[in-house]
């Protein structure tokens, strides 16, 4: 690897605005503020809603009278 053309890693402080946890992480940045994390995300958490897609065609048929 050639030398002085890599950036520089340094412990990086990650908050979550939604969840307000913290963690860190090695980056070019020292501290970083995201939106969604693994913590609040409803995909890691098991809060995933079901929204129910069957039937959504028959449904709306139905609301308009269509055959």
């Amino acid at each position: 690897m050639k030398k002085g053309i890599h950036p520089n890693y340094v412990p990086c402080k990650v908050t979550c605005v939604t969840s307000g946890k913290e963690f860190e992480v090695l980056s070019t940045k020292p501290e970083l503020r995201i939106d969604i994390s693994s913590f609040c995300h409803p995909f890691y958490t098991g809060s995933d809603k079901v929204v129910d897609t069957a039937g959504r065609v028959e449904k709306f048929k139905q609301k308009y009278n269509m055959k």
